[in-house]
């Protein structure tokens, strides 16, 4: 792979920075998981990207993007990243059902939502999670009755992420209720103000509530809010968590950034700091480096015509791995003054790393837990029996 860029993308790079240095708020914009406020801020973020036809770059331009390759996109997160923009407060939607409806959507699905997505109008949340079905989804219990021109929800949802304050979500339903396992499930998208949802807030640790469980008691949707073929659920969700673990949802210049970030605080303790630490902090910048170039060779193979497999898994064991490795060594630099808030006069340098470490822990469980995608690997990559 050559990894020289053309004439092109460092054109590409340089209108994306200038945009960035103009456009980015000076200010970090509140927390979107702590208040009303903090989430329409980020709102009305993501429609300032899309005035400048950045929400999605990869999206045909019909649909709010610019119809880029993902080189192109790679680069933008590059800069957006670097540049310290928000966090996407839509990225349930424009990384995992967007992709998800460009490949398995009817072209009216796509007008429907995917413009609406770019803007910021719809915020998505992700309700695939039940109490009794985390990691092992396809124990779904939720149902989806066909009745008439619509279905009509019943079931309990957890650990739905953005949903306190979202506007529609995902959700994986049995459509067939004489279906065990995998079978008879349909991915079904669903409005959270309809009559019959009841959202819960889950308060986390730190007073935010990024989560909320989804009460649906009889909930009636038009039957067109079926994406794919109705049993089609499983196939259509392991492609988006396809999207979820391998590419999209964790771009390597977030890493990039935090490694960046972990050298600065590294070189300001000169040469007082401890050669273990040190080593640590060339080992994680390696491994952000690295996860960096393996996603360029991931990007190349699907413009090439390829497709995510089982090995988006191996994506989502390492860059949740490193991301703890990333904070866990930033607050082992720090000491003590770790623990302090970042205002504080005895922490001039503690920044974001505590939140960012108590973020990180919920890498290895989110978007699959880590033993299941080691489980994956085993049976589908190397072949290994299931006992």
């Amino acid at each position: 792979m050559d990894l020289s860029y053309t004439e092109d993308q460092r054109a590409f790079r340089a209108e994306v920075r200038d945009w960035m240095q103009t456009n980015v708020p000076r200010k970090p914009l509140p927390s979107f998981d702590a208040s009303r406020a903090g989430f329409e801020a980020h709102r009305a973020w993501e429609a300032q990207l899309n005035e400048g036809r950045w929400s999605m770059v990869t999206w045909p331009e019909d649909y709010g993007g610019r119809g880029l390759d993902l080189i192109r996109w790679l680069i933008f997160e590059e800069e957006y990243y670097g540049a310290g923009a928000p966090l996407r407060v839509n990225q349930n939607g424009i990384f995992l059902l967007g992709p998800t409806l460009m490949e398995f959507g009817t072209e009216a699905q796509k007008a429907r939502f995917l413009p609406r997505m770019a803007t910021g109008e719809d915020i998505w949340a992700q309700a695939w999670s039940e109490p009794q079905a985390g990691s092992d989804l396809a124990a779904v219990r939720a149902k989806a009755r066909r009745d008439g021109d619509g279905y009509v929800l019943s079931g309990h949802k957890i650990w739905s992420s953005r949903a306190v304050y979202a506007d529609w979500a995902f959700g994986l339903f049995r459509t067939d209720p004489k279906s065990e396992r995998h079978h008879g499930l349909s991915l079904i998208l669903f409005p959270l103000d309809a009559p019959g949802v009841t959202r819960q807030p889950i308060h986390q640790i730190n007073g935010e509530h990024g989560f909320a469980e989804i009460f649906l008691d009889e909930v009636r949707v038009p039957a067109e809010n079926i994406l794919g073929a109705e049993g089609e659920g499983w196939k259509i969700c392991m492609a988006t968590a396809g999207f979820e673990r391998g590419l999209m949802l964790r771009s390597p210049a977030r890493y990039q950034v935090a490694a960046r970030a972990l050298v600065q605080l590294a070189e300001s303790r000169g040469d007082a700091l401890d050669p273990v630490l040190r080593a640590r902090v060339a080992e994680a910048t390696m491994g952000a480096e690295a996860y960096g170039l393996s996603i360029y060779v991931t990007a190349s193979r699907l413009m090439a015509g390829g497709k995510i497999g089982a090995e988006a898994s191996t994506n989502k064991i390492f860059w949740s791995e490193l991301d703890i490795a990333l904070h866990e060594t930033a607050l082992d630099i720090l000491g003590p003054s770790a623990e302090l808030h970042p205002c504080a006069p005895a922490a001039p340098d503690a920044g974001n790393w505590l939140d960012g470490y108590l973020f990180s822990l919920a890498g290895p469980i989110y978007a699959g837990t880590n033993e299941i995608q080691r489980n994956i690997i085993a049976e589908r990559m190397l072949g290994l029996p299931r006992k």
